[in-house]
C-alpha cells in the first residue's frame, strides 16, 4: 500500500491457516472462486497499484496521529479475520469523500470523510471489516479471472471495494488508468459480492469485540446524506438491496454480548483530528492540488518501494545494533553510481538497494534492518505542482520535504539553520534534522542525526539525499557524507 519515515510496506510472513473460515463465522464464506492469480502475485501486483495510489492521491504520513489510529483499529480486526494471512495495511486519504478502498494484496486507504462521517467507532471498524472481507475473499482477481483480464493489472487501484459513493476521487484516478494502461472492465463488482462483504464484515465486527451494528448503521448514516442510493460502491460496485435488513438478519444469529464496543476515546480523538485536518474533493485530488502543500506523501515512493525507509525509528521491527567504526567503510575507495537521474560516488563496501522509481538507498553492511536505515544514504527525487525555479522556491521545497520526513517519522526536530549551497553547478540547500534512532546500544536507543542535502534540477524538480547516522557516530561519518555530496550530479 506502508505500507519513513519514507512510505514503505515490509512484507510480513504469512502462512495459510486454512482454507474455510473457523467454527464461529456464522456467515458461510462460498468455496474458492476459479483465480489464475496464486496470492504472491496478488500481493505483489498489489502493491505495485498501492505505490500509483501514493504517488496520485494525498495520504497522510504513516506518522499522522490519525494514520496511527487507523492502523490500529485495523490491527484489532486484522486480529480476527479468518483464512490466509493477509499483510494488511492501513493508511488514510485527504478525501472529503466518504469511502474506504482496499486493494488486493491488502492495503487499504480510509477516507476522512468516512471518519468524519462515522458516529462511534463501531461504525467506521464496520467499514473496514467490509473492506477486509473483500481481500479474504479475492473478490477483484476473481474478477479479473472471470474476465479473462489476467495479463491486465491496469488501474488495479480501482479493485478496492468500498462503502464509496458516486463517481469520486478514486474513480476519477481509475478513468484516467492511474498511470497505467485502461482496461477496466473488469472492475465491476457484483452484487452478490457485496453482500458477501457485508455479511462477512459483520461477523469479523462482532469477533473484534465491537457492536456489529455499527455496520448497518453507517449504511444509514449515508442514505441519510446521499439518498436511498447512496449505500453503494462508486459506479462499479452496485447496492445489493436490502442491505440493512440482511445484515440485521445475519446480526441477529450472533450470540448476545455484554458490552460491546461501541466507540472510545481514541476514536473521539482521532475524529475531532480528521475534522480539523484539510480535506479535497475529488477535482481537486486528480488535479494534484494537494501537491502544493508538500504535506502529503509526496517523497515517500509508496508501498512496494525495495528501500529501507531512512530517519528515525516508529518502534516497528527490531532494534539494530551500533556498528564499529572499521565496518563504516571509512577508508573505501570510492565507486561510481549512475543513476536515472543522477550520479554519485559511494564507498566500496556499502550495499545499494535501488527502488522502482529511480531512487536508491546505500548503506553499510549492517547498516540497516525491518526499522529503517540506521546507517547510510537515501537519495530520490519529487516534482512539486510549482517547479522550483529559484532560492526563494528551493527554500519552500526543502522545508516542505523536511517537514513530511519529520512527520512520517513521530517528529524529528529540526536541528540547524538551514544553508545554501552550490551542487554540481546547480543551487542546493542543507539542514540537519533529529530523532530517535532505530540503533540500541547496551539496550538504550540512541539519538539519530539526518542530513537533508536538496539540490535544484534543470527541469524544476528536486533530487533530495538523506544521510542517516546515530547521533555518537554522525561526526565520525560526516566527511565520507560530504564526500558524497561532492560527488553528486544531476542528469
Amino acid at each position: 500500500m506502508k505500507q519513513t519515515r519514507p512510505v514503505l510496506i515490509w512484507v510480513m510472513a504469512i502462512g495459510l491457516v486454512g482454507a474455510s473460515l473457523p467454527a464461529w463465522a456464522r456467515f458461510q464464506v462460498p468455496p474458492p472462486c476459479k483465480n489464475a492469480f496464486t496470492v504472491e502475485q496478488e500481493q505483489t501486483e498489489g502493491a505495485k497499484v498501492a505505490a500509483e495510489v501514493f504517488k496520485q492521491m494525498p495520504v497522510l504520513p504513516d506518522g499522522s496521529p490519525i494514520s496511527q489510529y487507523i492502523r490500529q483499529l485495523g490491527g484489532k480486526l486484522v486480529a480476527v479475520t479468518p483464512g490466509y494471512r493477509w499483510p494488511f495495511n492501513f493508511h488514510v486519504v485527504a478525501s472529503e469523500e466518504i469511502n474506504a478502498f482496499a486493494l488486493p494484496g491488502g492495503a487499504m486507504f480510509v477516507n476522512l470523510g468516512t471518519i468524519q462521517a462515522a458516529e462511534t467507532e463501531s461504525q467506521l471498524a464496520g467499514v473496514m471489516a467490509h473492506e477486509l472481507s473483500h481481500v479474504v475473499m479475492r473478490h477483484s482477481t476473481c474478477n479479473m479471472t472471470k474476465q479473462q483480464s489476467v495479463g491486465t493489472w491496469a488501474a488495479l487501484g480501482q479493485l478496492g471495494a468500498a462503502i464509496a459513493l458516486g463517481n469520486g476521487a478514486l474513480g476519477s484516478m481509475a478513468s484516467q488508468g492511474i498511470g497505467m494502461a485502461a482496461g477496466l472492465g473488469f472492475l465491476r463488482m457484483s452484487r452478490e459480492y457485496e453482500k458477501q462483504a457485508d455479511l462477512l464484515g459483520a461477523d469479523i465486527l462482532y469477533d473484534a469485540g465491537f457492536d456489529p451494528r455499527g455496520l448497518p448503521q453507517f449504511f444509514e448514516t449515508i442514505e441519510a446524506k446521499y439518498g436511498e442510493g447512496g449505500a453503494q460502491i462508486f459506479s462499479d460496485h452496485p447496492n445489493p438491496g436490502n442491505r440493512t435488513q440482511y445484515v440485521n438478519a445475519e446480526i441477529a444469529t450472533l450470540p448476545p454480548r455484554a458490552n460491546p464496543r461501541v466507540t472510545s476515546a481514541e476514536f473521539t480523538r482521532a475524529r475531532e483530528l480528521a475534522k480539523k485536518e484539510k480535506t479535497y474533493n475529488a477535482k481537486e485530488v486528480q488535479a494534484g492540488a494537494w501537491r502544493q502543500t508538500g504535506n502529503y506523501a509526496l517523497v515517500a515512493g509508496g508501498p512496494g518501494q525495495v528501500i529501507p525507509s531512512p530517519a528515525s525509528s516508529n518502534g516497528q521491527g527490531a532494534p539494530i545494533g551500533r556498528l564499529s567504526r572499521a565496518s563504516l567503510g571509512l577508508n573505501d575507495r570510492m565507486v561510481p553510481y549512475q543513476g536515472r537521474a543522477f550520479s554519485v560516488n559511494y564507498p566500496a563496501s556499502w550495499q545499494k538497494a535501488e527502488g522502482k522509481n529511480g531512487n536508491v538507498a546505500f548503506v553499510p553492511p549492517n547498516g540497516a534492518g525491518q526499522s529503517g536505515i540506521a546507517y547510510g544514504a537515501m537519495i530520490d527525487g519529487v516534482k512539486f505542482q510549482t517547479p522550483v525555479r529559484d532560492a526563494n522556491s528551493l527554500a519552500q521545497a526543502t522545508t516542505a520535504i523536511a517537514q513530511q520526513i519529520s512527520q512520517q517519522n513521530g517528529g524529528m526536530q529540526q536541528a540547524s539553520d538551514l544553508t545554501t549551497l552550490t551542487i554540481g553547478g546547480q543551487p542546493a540547500n542543507a539542514v540537519e534534522l533529529r530523532g530517535r534512532s532505530p540503533v540500541s546500544d547496551g539496550g538504550s536507543t540512541l539519538v539519530e542525526r539526518d542530513l537533508l542535502v536538496t539540490v535544484a534540477r534543470p527541469d524544476g524538480g528536486v533530487s533530495y539525499m538523506v544521510f542517516v547516522a546515530p547521533e555518537p557516530d554522525y561526526p565520525t561519518l560526516k566527511p565520507l557524507f560530504s564526500s558524497m555530496i561532492q560527488s553528486f550530479q544531476v542528469k
